[in-house]
């Protein structure tokens, strides 16, 4: 009588697959919560009193959490587990949505969104790691294609389900949607298999706080800088702080063991040439993402719903493109070619979209956007296994939290800046902050002077935009020159011969 036994090779390759499809899930999930909160501002700050700078809090919030935790999130995960790091990551999550959908005042409403950050730093930062460690060649380049096709298509459905949810049954109900998913991604956690450093690590504690605090007094920084102007005492004191904790950190991780970020890894040109892609890929598109519904709600009057639907333009190629980007470098395409031309292709939508104005219509709309979207599709798909391909096998929780929170700080740093430029100029202009904080948000007062505001406010995004869109041409540039191969060497990165998972 044989005793059948199972194949090695056959239950890894399930494990892989359940793996991959439980990190998707995560990447589906967090993305519909960011581009679906933009389009619920307008009316919680009408339900719960919030002025507009308050009320935008409600993305800010999420965006400057995450990013502060991403990078101690995956150092802590190749620590002590990459998989603890995205359960606990989810248990955060599930419980800062459904505390969102239950808060009665704008206070408690953003002090569930931090939750929410916290959580979202855990499930992205784990989960990249757990894909850089459980596939390399290009198995490694079709998952993470495979994760930015899944993250645009979250951003995509993001604007849409919230403008049918908030125009049916309103903004709460959105947040208890992803309180419901981020359960499912904690049961999920169940079928993932382990993996973590071959030593184990001493925690860098010291490092792990002081980044946090530095990182997040920037952003306030940031994020204060418009309402209580720049030479304001507690902006400069943040300012200074942040410089100080910074160099702080920087005495630290040289003289750490086991430092959260390894310092070495800011020598190498082609990883930083991937960092500066992967920042002006998130500060490109996330003003666009947060402001622009609100501004096709008022004064572009259009519902919800509506404004909803008409960012599935950005979005739909950002399904796309990732898939295609991996499958041309598998091919032989200079990874360094795609990454410029998706970050001129981002400059270009930019500089298009200053086409705005309050009778706009979706098919005006349509070439800008789609340009846009396709820019950061291809290079969301290539950016990250690019990146892994530079670091060794223990440090792929160190990279993948690098690259998060790189992201995570460029969405936070642009979303504050892309506001407060808006609320700036748009002051200046009508001799008002507070009702600047307004009309950015979607809330034109109802008086003869509305009309007055909507083209004040279309003549400020247009400025706004064209300097984006010069800023993503000199990134474009530099990113071209970091990535360029030295001594005319034909580079492997994109096409590796380890054999796959």
């Amino acid at each position: 009588m044989s005793v059948r036994t199972a194949d090695p090779t056959r239950t890894r390759r399930r494990a892989d697959r359940w793996t991959l499809a439980v990190v998707l899930l995560g990447f589906l999930t967090l993305p519909m919560s960011m581009s679906g909160a933009g389009v619920a501002v307008p009316r919680i700050a009408a339900d719960l009193g919030a002025e507009g700078p308050a009320a935008q809090w409600v993305v800010t919030a999420y965006f400057l959490t995450a990013s502060s935790f991403m990078l101690v999130a995956g150092s802590l995960g190749d620590a002590v587990g990459r998989r603890r790091i995205y359960r606990i990551g989810a248990l955060a999550y599930t419980i800062g949505s459904l505390a969102a959908a239950l808060a009665p005042t704008i206070a408690l409403l953003l002090t569930a969104r931090v939750v929410t950050g916290l959580g979202a730093a855990g499930v992205m930062a784990g989960g990249g790691a757990l894909l850089g460690a459980t596939f390399t060649g290009p198995a490694r380049t079709r998952a993470f294609a495979a994760m930015g096709t899944t993250g645009g298509l979250g951003l995509a459905l993001g604007p849409t389900l919230s403008g049918l949810l908030i125009d049916s049954v309103g903004w709460r109900v959105g947040f208890g949607v992803f309180a419901i998913a981020g359960a499912i991604l904690l049961v999920g956690t169940r079928l993932l298999r382990e993996t973590r450093a071959q030593t184990r690590p001493r925690i860098d504690l010291a490092g792990a706080a002081t980044f946090i605090l530095c990182l997040a007094a920037l952003m306030l920084a940031v994020t204060q800088g418009a309402d209580h102007g720049w030479g304001a005492p507690e902006v400069v004191a943040l300012l200074a702080a942040a410089v100080v904790l910074f160099l702080g950190f920087v005495l630290i991780e040289r003289r750490a063991t086991n430092p959260v970020l390894d310092l070495s890894l800011l020598r190498r040109r082609r990883f930083i040439g991937w960092l500066l892609a992967a920042t002006t890929m998130s500060a490109g598109f996330v003003g666009i993402l947060s402001f622009l519904p609100s501004y096709l709600q008022d004064p572009a009057g259009y519902t919800a719903a509506q404004a909803g639907l008409v960012m599935i333009l950005p979005t739909l190629p950002m399904m796309l493109m990732p898939l295609a980007g991996s499958r041309l470098i598998n091919r032989g395409v200079p990874p360094a070619l795609l990454a410029t031309v998706a970050l001129l292709a981002i400059a270009g939508g930019n500089a298009w979209l200053a086409i705005l104005h309050p009778a706009v219509t979706p098919l005006d709309l349509a070439g800008p956007l789609i340009l846009t979207g396709t820019g950061v599709g291809l290079a969301s798909g290539i950016i990250d296994a690019q990146a892994m391909n530079e670091v060794t096998e223990n440090q792929v929780g160190m990279a993948a939290g690098m690259l998060n929170t790189v992201r995570g700080a460029a969405n936070a740093l642009g979303l504050a800046i892309f506001g407060s430029a808006l609320i700036a100029i748009l002051a200046s202009r009508i001799g008002s902050t507070s009702l600047a904080g307004q009309a950015t948000t979607g809330n034109i007062p109802d008086t003869t002077e509305a009309a007055f505001l909507g083209e004040q406010l279309t003549e400020t995004w247009r400025v706004v935009l064209l300097i984006i869109a010069g800023l993503c041409l000199a990134a474009a540039t530099g990113t071209g020159v970091l990535l360029r191969h030295r001594h005319g060497r034909r580079s492997t990165q994109g096409r590796l011969a380890t054999p796959s998972h």
